[in-house]
């Protein structure tokens, strides 16, 4: 579905979800009534209340978030002094507290649970910064539902870095998540359909994405996920097929030996590479939620009831290659090291 335009998704639909938030949180009663009446309707899991549970919640979180923001925009002097430190600082702040306000409730409503561990070189990804004072770009997985919103969290609220991040353009029919990262450094992306396949991206993405990593401070993250989107078989299938078409047939055999990635599309990571030339790289990987690739999915195994466990791995940036080739064979060689960590660690 094509976005709305700007002033629409401001004047509409923002102030739309910050009226439906009021107006559930007025007849809030009545829809724990409702809640409780579907547990003697539905088996065990109680699947219907968790979802009815969760859908209330997102709805009140993007509100408040909302409001917030509002008052964020009336204190900068209604915009004026939005993009200044202080601002941005506390714009962090708030994403902060709302993930971590969003992810208390993850843990008691689908009892999700989440472990971070590093690869023994450096301090735990998820505790003290990873090479303090020194800027990261991190490559991330993309597989399973709100994956994204997992790294942010940990690297806001764990890792105390600020963040700044490459997105689908779709994410922007969210209020909050649109009214909030238009604000903080990010790019949405609107991928032309021939690199949904695993083509080249074109020129104007890789630009827009180095100049969203020019000039990364040794407080910042910049987070990119290569795969360009969340893994399907399908979609598998697809990149491996372009890049048969596309005259990669080592490429294409690397890509068909890796069972839970897809072929990498290395234009952005290298544009912010080239961008950002101090800065170290953090590779990640996940599992937990990966099996879940569609709605029928994430229905059958509610409750969640999972660990998700997250695996950073470190590489100085002095040992980053510099040529397209060798970077080329560099980022393979990780994205299989992922994909076997994740056949290792994926639960039963």
């Amino acid at each position: 579905m094509r976005l709305p335009p700007r002033w629409f998704r401001r004047l509409v639909i923002a102030p739309t979800v910050v009226l439906l938030g009021f107006l559930v949180l007025s007849t809030l009663p009545l829809w724990l009534l409702v809640a409780l009446a579907l547990v003697s309707m539905v088996p065990r899991r109680m699947r219907v209340p968790r979802v009815l549970w969760m859908f209330i919640f997102y709805l009140l979180w993007d509100a408040a978030a909302l409001v917030s923001l509002f008052v964020l925009w009336v204190a900068s002097g209604f915009g004026w002094r939005i993009r200044t430190p202080a601002f941005q600082r506390g714009h962090y702040a708030l994403t902060g507290y709302f993930l971590r306000v969003l992810f208390r409730q993850a843990r008691w409503v689908l009892r999700l649970r989440i472990r971070g561990v590093g690869d023994g070189t450096d301090t735990d990804f998820f505790g003290d910064p990873m090479a303090p004072g020194r800027p990261l770009v991190v490559a991330c997985r993309h597989a399973g539902p709100g994956d994204s919103f997992i790294l942010i969290h940990t690297l806001i609220n764990r890792a105390h870095r600020e963040t700044r991040i490459v997105l689908k353009d779709t994410l922007q029919w969210d209020p909050a998540i649109d009214v909030l990262l238009n604000r903080l450094p990010s790019r949405f992306i609107a991928p032309p359909p021939f690199t949904r396949g695993g083509g080249p991206r074109p020129q104007g993405v890789r630009e827009q994405v180095g100049q969203l990593a020019a000039g990364l401070g040794g407080n910042d993250a910049f987070v990119i996920f290569p795969e360009g989107g969340n893994f399907t078989p399908d979609r598998r299938r697809k990149r491996i097929a372009r890049l048969h078409e596309g005259g990669s047939p080592g490429l294409a055999r690397r890509a068909s030996g890796m069972r839970n990635m897809m072929a990498p599309q290395p234009g952005g990571l290298f544009a912010a590479l080239d961008a950002a030339p101090d800065a170290d790289v953090v590779f990640v990987g996940h599992t937990g939620l990966d099996r879940m690739v569609t709605v029928a999915d994430v229905w059958r195994e509610l409750p969640m009831d999972k660990e998700i466990v997250m695996h950073g791995w470190h590489v100085p940036a002095e040992r980053v290659p510099q040529g397209r080739a060798e970077r080329e064979r560099w980022l393979y060689d990780w994205f299989e090291t992922i994909d076997a960590w994740v056949d290792e660690n994926r639960p039963e």
